[in-house]
């Protein structure tokens, strides 16, 4: 044994370097190879001696080193010693695992020196100027070292377990000596492709003759005692390298070249006669291994050539020996042993060599003396090399390999096979197939065997020359069909003769492609008669032909349709006979193969009518009649399989079969011919996948083979697009496929293959010995499992959702005993080194199991979780690892983060840092895969070789995952690593290039990424939390402009796609990622612009007009779906950043021109897809005009607007209604008023508070608002009839209680048209009447056992049924005070109508201090209001209504002023009714500033003012009441102009409203309202006029209270005064009451005087009422604008004359 040297850390190990020089590694450019190269090139020159003996200097060195930690240091030295002598108590496990690697090594190291041999010289190889450096360096005694190293292994003594200790079993010693062979056999390949280039001199053939002559050609081993079954193809192939170096060695090229042109004695032999004495002599003795023959036949060119004269008895009998050892079959089996040469420059090299021998064998020596139809078999294995067959067309035909071929033909067509099967070997390009089309049509000879002579033949008299007499059919086929006719007078040359035969050769021409289609009609005519096996014979070849050539060259397959349009017939009458001809059935099918590929449904509908294929009797209905294969019927292959291949154990057909199926399958046929296809794969899956591994086989490779064409088939129905595949309701081949493997026994055959595992198939490539073809066992047991992952990947994807684990689920995820699951069978693949491919796959596979699979991942891998971590480090840590794993294992980490907590934190490896009791830091452990995501991400490590821009994005989606997951531990330990946040936003800072350049789209996920991560650490960390260093990058980010440049880059991002469409954009899901990050980071910008560092105007404008222009270019193009899905994107941002910026929007040029286009466009594309984005747009609209109105943009745009906007109103209105009955016929009864606020989608026209019907309406209202003239809006409603259709939807939603938001939002409209006097007419004459006046009943009629449940308790804000009638009260009112007379009637309608429901809510205020209650008071009063300006007709109409409602404006001016008056019970109340805290009302918000109160003072303080805030909202709610109720009353008391100056007025018209008694106002329903209660009125008024002055109120609210009091205080006054003198004037009241009166008045009024004359001196101004009220037309006098002096006030005129009147 030996040891591996200790070399360092700075030197790869072997298997590194071969994966470098193969160019599978990171390592890709040619400087960098070459660097590779000249740092090992003394260790490929030193070949296995590399590899020392360990030794104490040895030992002292590995000592020495400081850069190697102890204990490796230790098991470095144990584990030396262990190789060469094995200690006891070492664990068997850990000595296999160093044996292998150390195996391995020595292995690579030789590939290494061989792969360099292989391409040095050729041109087409990128790295060929490296390789040949290094060969000019290795060159000088390469080949004297590796032969030493050769020898010393075939002498080397076995270790036994006398030697080596008892742990040295007989499998040791069989896996060290199978080592031994494999050896021997790469160092015999590199000396033979050293001596293809190098010339070998006489002495050293003379010494290799001896060395292998010793070594027995390898078969005599040393330690042959130990060769068992398994090893002797290497034994063999050690043999046949053997005897190609000496063949190589003797330059038979060189040879033949001298012997042409006569210079024998320039070859190096010519002055070697010592060297060819020893050689004769020693090649005497040779003879009795097959292995000599090819040297020996060698040796005889060679001897003949150099000195004819003096050898020939010497010659003679080595070429006789030669003969016996059958030389030629030997050739052929050792070109085959030693593989196809593809890929494989030994197997090319040895037909080289053998070519050139062949050649001038054949020139040399007579071909009757060579064995004839072995020479063809060597010559056809020889022509196999691809570039052998043109050289071979250059040549002059009667030259070397031409002379077989004149042969063949000489013999054709009696002897048809050896003539194609030459041809056969010669097709290698498309312009040898021209040639062989060529030579075959234009055929001159026609060689014919007779037994006797036939009788229309004259001949000469030695029967030399025949002449025919008759022209002759040469078929017996019938007229008409095809036939070839010799001619008469055509003259035979007679070629043998005698009494066994004749053989005459007619110099005929004609084509072989007519003969060949005679054939086939021969045997079709034959097919059931003794000859089929003979013309079978004949007719296989002539299909091998055609398969070979319309492989080759397409081109061509027209000329040979009379053979190919023959095969369905043949393969129909042969698969039908008794015993058919597989190998002739197989070459049928082969052809069809090949045809499909390029017209598949010819090939289908030919081959449907055969019967050779699987069918279905009966028509495909249902998945359960595909599984059960009910009707199926297997055809004559299923037939043959059964009957022929299975019990014979070889698969020809069957392999064809997978082939062709495959190939229909990916010709993407129509749904139809998918469907044919069903029964096929049917029998494949159900008869041939779950137990093609029990079969008989006769051939190793064949099982592997047909496994791997199974599961190719599978993968490619899995990956048909979805065009391909008609989604209907019965089973499609995808169906079927995704169905049986899920549930079926296929599935499990697919879990067996995948659990091969990685020890297995590293045997089979150990035992392979093939140095480096693409085609061994190995190589396709790798594709086999490939294949498997691919196929388990894709069911797992495509299988439609189940609440059922299926058995494939069950089977992957299952949990074995002492880890024998899948699971762990998967991860291990990572050990896999061979094709990186296959790890990933598996890991692939793995990461959508954790995905999709409920179970834990780290649970499966039980104890080797560990170890199967520090693989996956190793490797991703590994800087020449191939790219794709390394991406790959990132993603599978990225998944885990989300969906595996435990195995997340066995990779994050965290530990706690010993700190502080109960806080926990953590540090990153040794084998945390952190370290390698921080290295990943390093800015100075970006562009390098091992950090290729997708590595860099798989660990930045790593990083995001865990911020998304909030794995606080592993993030508390990124953001405190130094350079970390600099690291991670370097991407930001990098410009990318433009768009429209091909820009690698992952740059963009990265930069979206960083986004990301940024903004979740923004969201999430208090901005006082935040690291020192992410504030100075964000600082950074905002001095660099990298907003401004950022918002161009996407906007030109978003204009790119729009732009693009047509031809499609290839990147669009990184487009979409990059632009939703950066949306991210903008709309977090709206609430954290400190921290971000976005404060600018200027900047804020840029990016919003950039949203707006990116919005813009995606949304008008309208066709097309990617870009609707990025303006829905856009649109959101946009909206977001108008409602957070509105000081910024206010500044910004016209915005309402671009949205007018978008909606215009955005209303003609797709409705269903748009509802979400035309919303949007709509409520941008909205925002718009409410911050710039139409100061910014063009008047010109409202007319198209309002159009836009009305016939969308119209439309959805429409909808609304339809949707609405349906769902009433459904039965679908009245909602819930909270299931209004859910997002449960319902149908497309649901209503929804942002539905686009609402928000249209919104929109409307707000241009209406614009339009105030009506300039605009008339015309578009004339040419659109949008008030009948919201009316009408309004009415049915009032009445079935549906669309609450729909009809709030129509009701505002409505609202505000009534404001102007061409609205209000038209809404009236719209019949709003009769929309709202009765259907509005139903509203309120739910519940009607009692007031205080008819009145909401819901805030005031929220969407309610409630709120709908308030609406309606308002339209009313408005409508009234508009339209004035002309509504008077609908007015009086609706207050009869709605009398209860009035009255009921006039009382109510005592009961329900709600804001919502008092909302409807307040409405309702202020509609009362409005129609007591028509006493006369409201009286006239409905008299009691009216006598009701001045009882109860009176008591609920009573109940206003007791609950005013007293704040503590008002408070009281409040408490006990559980009313809600103040939202937003009549009261502003007051800015709050960023900083949080104090725990102490949160809780109770902030309640407190939280209550005192309610009750300062009821209280302004009630003083609005109680104004709006004194206004009222004015108009039922009469004028007071009138009645104190006016003597004859008629009292009897009015009613006395108030008792004349002067008692407090109390909180009783018996007591009736009184001049007290006024008189209580004013003074509360008063007082709280004063206290608000004290308390220091806000400016703009001291004002709007002050206004309300002081118009309360007037009003009040002025009913006072009426009533009071109407009571004087009143005949029928008592003089002595009229006295109390005048004396009760004359005081209070004197008292309240001198209070309000001290106020104004005060300096307040006057009632600035009529700014805050709808104008009462009251007989007032108007106030001034101006404050005037205490003497100067009109009301306090009106008093003090009055008070004067009561005096006197």
């Amino acid at each position: 044994m030996y040891l591996l040297k200790y070399t360092g850390h700075s030197l790869r190990s072997s298997r590194e370097l071969w994966t470098i020089l193969l160019g599978r590694s990171a390592l890709r450019e040619p400087a960098q190879i070459e660097a590779e190269l000249d740092r090992h090139w003394d260790r490929l020159h030193q070949g296995l001696t590399y590899f020392k003996l360990p030794s104490s200097s040895s030992a002292a060195k590995v000592k020495e080193n400081k850069d190697v930690a102890q204990p490796l240091k230790d098991f470095g030295l144990r584990i030396s010693k262990l190789l060469v002598r094995i200690v006891r108590r070492l664990f068997w496990f850990v000595y296999s695992q160093v044996a292998d690697y150390y195996y391995e090594e020595r292995m690579c190291l030789l590939r290494c020196v061989l792969l360099l041999l292989t391409y040095f010289q050729d041109e087409r190889h990128p790295y060929r100027p490296e390789y040949s450096n290094c060969v000019n360096k290795l060159e000088k005694d390469l080949v004297s070292r590796y032969q030493s190293q050769f020898e010393n292994l075939f002498k080397a003594e076995a270790p036994t377990w006398e030697t080596h200790g008892n742990l040295m079993t007989e499998r040791q010693v069989s896996l060290w000596f199978l080592q031994c062979l494999r050896e021997q056999s790469l160092l015999l390949e590199i000396i033979f492709l050293y001596y293809a280039y190098f010339e070998m001199s006489p002495s050293d053939l003379l010494g290799f003759t001896k060395m292998f002559k010793e070594q027995g050609f390898g078969l005599r081993q040393t330690n042959r005692h130990l060769v068992d079954k398994s090893m002797d193809s290497l034994v063999d192939r050690i043999g046949y390298l053997s005897s190609l170096i000496l063949v190589e060695g003797m330059d038979i090229d060189f040879l033949h070249k001298c012997a042409l042109e006569d210079c024998t004695e320039q070859h190096q032999f010519s002055s070697a006669p010592d060297v060819i004495k020893e050689m004769d002599q020693l090649l005497l003795t040779f003879g009795d291994i097959p292995h000599h023959g090819p040297v020996l036949l060698a040796w005889v060119l060679l001897r003949h050539t150099l000195r004819p004269d003096e050898s020939s008895p010497v010659v003679r009998r080595i070429g006789n020996t030669a003969l016996q050892l059958g030389v030629f079959k030997y050739i052929s089996t050792m070109l085959k042993g030693l593989g196809v040469s593809g890929n494989n420059c030994t197997a090319s090299t040895a037909k080289m060599c053998i070519y050139g021998l062949l050649s001038f064998v054949i020139t040399s020596f007579e071909e009757e003396s060579l064995q004839c139809s072995h020479l063809i078999d060597a010559a056809c294995e020889v022509l196999s090399a691809p570039s052998l067959a043109e050289v071979f067309w250059e040549m002059k035909p009667n030259m070397g390999l031409g002379m077989i071929l004149d042969s063949a033909v000489g013999m054709f067509p009696h002897k048809i096979g050896p003539l194609l099967q030459l041809l056969t070997a010669l097709l290698s390009n498309k312009s040898t197939v021209k040639k062989v089309y060529n030579f075959l049509d234009k055929m001159s000879f026609y060689t014919q065997v007779y037994k006797h002579k036939p009788n229309d033949i004259i001949s000469k008299d030695d029967e030399t020359l025949w002449r025919r007499q008759t022209p002759k059919l040469l078929y017996p086929l019938g007229t008409g069909q095809t036939n070839l006719w010799m001619p008469q007078g055509v003259l035979g040359q007679v070629m043998i003769g005698g009494e066994q035969g004749y053989v005459v050769r007619w110099d005929h021409s004609y084509s072989s492609w007519t003969l060949f289609t005679c054939e086939v009609e021969m045997l079709l005519h034959v097919v059931s008669t003794a000859d089929v096996i003979a013309h079978c014979a004949r007719v296989k070849p002539i299909l091998d032909l055609v398969h070979k050539i319309i492989s080759t060259d397409w081109t061509v397959s027209d000329c040979l349709l009379p053979l190919t349009s023959r095969i369905y017939m043949l393969l129909q009458r042969l698969t039908s006979v008794i015993n058919p001809p597989v190998d002739v059935i197989a070459s049928c099918v082969n052809c069809l193969t090949v045809l499909a590929a390029r017209m598949p449904g010819k090939v289908w509908s030919s081959l449907h009518h055969t019967g050779f294929l699987p069918f279905a009797s009966n028509p495909l209905t249902s998945m359960a009649q595909c599984v059960s294969a009910e009707g199926m019927k297997a055809g004559n292959y299923g037939n043959l399989l059964v009957q022929i291949e299975q019990p014979r154990g070889e698969y020809a057909v069957t392999i064809a079969f997978l082939r062709l199926i495959t190939t229909l399958v990916k010709g993407q046929l129509g749904s139809t011919q998918n469907k044919g296809l069903i029964p096929c794969v049917l029998l494949v899956l159900k008869e041939m996948l779950p137990t093609y591994h029990k079969w008989r086989y006769n051939t190793y490779g064949v099982r592997e083979r047909i496994g791997c064409l199974i599961l190719e088939l599978i993968h490619a129905i899995l990956n048909l697009s979805p065009e391909g595949e008609d989604q209907g309701s019965t089973p499609t081949l995808q169906s079927l496929c995704i169905y049986s493997l899920a549930n079926t026994e296929a599935g499990q055959a697919v879990v067996n293959i995948m659990g091969v595992g990685v020890d297995t198939i590293d045997m089979v490539l150990a035992a392979q010995p093939s140095s480096c073809g693409s085609e061994g066992p190995g190589q396709i047991l790798i594709q086999t499992v490939k294949l498997a992952f691919s196929v388990t990947n894709n069911v797992i994807r495509l299988k439609p959702p189940s609440d059922v684990v299926s058995p494939l689920e069950q089977a992957l995820t299952q949990h074995g005993g002492h880890g024998n699951n899948l699971i762990v069978v998967l991860a291990k693949y990572i050990y896999h080194k061979h094709d990186p491919a296959l790890p990933r796959l598996a890991i692939q596979l793995l990461k959508r199991l954790a995905t999709v699979a409920p179970m834990s991942v780290y649970a499966c891998l039980g104890n080797d979780a560990a170890a199967i971590r520090d693989a996956f480090l190793t490797r991703l840590q590994s800087k020449t690892e191939d790219m794709r794993i390394k991406v790959m294992i990132l993603e599978f980490l990225t998944v885990a983060v989300e969906t595996q907590p435990g195995l997340i934190e066995l990779f994050l490896n965290l530990e706690v840092k010993d700190g502080k009791e109960g806080s926990k830091e953590f540090l990153l452990g040794e084998w945390s895969c952190l370290h390698v995501v921080l290295d990943l991400i390093d800015s100075k490590q970006q562009g390098k070789y091992w950090c290729p821009p997708l590595l860099h994005r798989a660990a930045l989606s790593f990083l995001l995952a865990l911020w998304q997951d909030r794995r606080d531990s592993a993030i508390s330990v990124l953001r405190t690593k130094d350079r970390f946040w600099e690291n991670l936003t370097t991407p930001l800072f990098g410009t990318l290039t433009p768009p429209s350049d091909t820009t690698e789209p992952c740059v963009l996920e990265t930069c979206a990424f960083v986004m990301k991560i940024i903004g979740l650490e923004i969201y999430y960390v208090v901005s006082g939390s935040l690291e020192q260093s992410l504030k100075d990058g964000l600082q950074k980010f905002s001095n660099a402009r990298r907003y401004e440049y950022w918002s161009q880059y996407v906007k030109s991002l978003v204009c790119h796609v729009a732009e693009m469409e047509e031809e499609g954009i290839s990147s669009f899901p990184e487009t979409q990622m990059l632009i939703s990050a950066w949306r991210m980071l903008l709309i977090l910008s709206t609430t954290h612009s400190d921290v971000m560092q976005l404060t600018e105007d200027t900047t804020k404008l840029k990016l919003f007009m950039d949203v707006l222009d990116g919005t813009k270019a995606a949304l008008t193009t309208p066709m097309s779906v990617p870009c609707l899905r990025l303006g829905s994107m856009m649109a959101t941002l946009l909206l977001i950043l108008l409602k957070q910026w509105r000081s910024v929007v206010a500044t910004a040029p016209d915005i309402l021109s671009p949205l007018s286009l978008i909606l215009e466009s955005v209303l003609q594309a797709d409705q269903q897809m748009m509802e979400r984005t035309k919303a949007k747009i709509f409520s941008a609209l909205i925002s718009v005009l409410q911050i710039q109105g139409l100061n910014g943009g063009d008047i010109s745009q409202l007319p198209q607007l309002l159009l836009s906007v009305c016939e969308t109103v119209k439309d959805e209105a429409l909808a609304l209604i339809d949707n609405t009955r349906h769902m009433r016929q459904m039965g679908d009864t009245a909602e819930d008023e909270d299931s209004m606020e859910t997002d449960s989608f319902r149908g497309p026209q649901k209503d929804q508070r942002d539905g686009v019907c609402v928000l249209a309406l919104h929109l409307a209202k707000e241009l209406c608002r614009t339009d105030e003239d009506g300039e605009h809006w008339v015309s578009v409603m004339r040419k659109i009839p949008v008030l009948p259709s919201v009316l009408s939807a309004v009415e049915l939603s009032l009445r079935s209680k549906h669309n609450l938001y729909f009809t709030e939002a129509a009701l505002h409209l409505l609202l505000t048209l009534a404001r102007t006097p061409q609205g209000a007419a038209a809404v009236a004459g719209a019949g709003v009447i009769q929309t709202i006046c009765l259907p509005l009943l139903s509203v309120y009629e739910v519940s009607s056992n009692g007031a205080s449940q008819s009145f909401s308790r819901k805030s005031q804000d929220s969407a309610c049924w409630p709120g709908v009638y308030r609406l309606c009260m308002s339209l009313m009112e408005s409508l009234l005070k508009t339209l004035r007379y002309n509504f008077i009637n609908e007015a009086l309608d609706f207050v009869g109508v709605h009398q209860e429901r009035i009255l009921q809510c006039l009382t109510a205020v005592r009961t329900v201090q709600s804001l919502a209650c008092l909302d409807e008071a307040d409405h309702t009063v202020g509609f009362l209001l409005q129609l007591s300006s028509f006493c006369k007709e409201w009286q006239f109409h409905l008299p009691n209504l009216l006598q009701d409602v001045q009882v109860n404006l009176c008591y609920l001016c009573q109940t206003c002023t007791y609950l005013l008056h007293s704040k503590k019970m008002l408070h009281h109340y409040l408490q006990a009714k559980n009313s809600e805290a103040m939202p937003p009302g009549p009261l502003p918000r007051t800015q709050r500033g960023p900083q949080t109160p104090s725990k102490e003072t949160a809780g109770g303080g902030e309640r407190e003012e939280a209550e005192q805030k309610a009750l300062l909202a009821v209280q302004c709610s009630l003083l609005k009441i109680l104004s709006k109720t004194l206004a009222t009353l004015q108009h039922f008391t009469p004028d007071c102009c009138q009645i104190l100056l006016d003597q004859s007025m008629d009292l009897a018209e009015y009613r006395t409203l108030f008792v004349l008694s002067f008692t407090t106002p109390a909180f009783d329903p018996d007591v009736a309202p009184s001049f007290g209660t006024l008189l209580a009125t004013i003074n509360v008024a008063l007082s709280m006029l004063s206290e608000m002055e004290k308390k220091k109120e806000p400016m703009s609210l001291f004002f709007l209270l002050r206004s309300l009091l002081m118009f309360t205080m007037e009003n009040c006054f002025y009913v006072l005064i009426s009533q009071a003198v109407r009571c004087l004037k009143d005949p029928s009241i008592l003089p002595r009451d009229k006295q109390r009166l005048k004396q009760e008045l004359s005081s209070e009024l004197s008292t309240l005087l001198s209070s309000l004359s001290r106020h104004f001196r005060r300096g307040s101004p006057s009632s600035p009422a009529s700014g805050i009220l709808p104008s009462t037309q009251s007989k007032q006098p108007t106030p001034g604008s101006k404050a005037s002096h205490e003497g100067q006030e009109p009301f306090i005129q009106l008093v003090q004359a009055f008070v004067r009147l009561v005096q006197r």
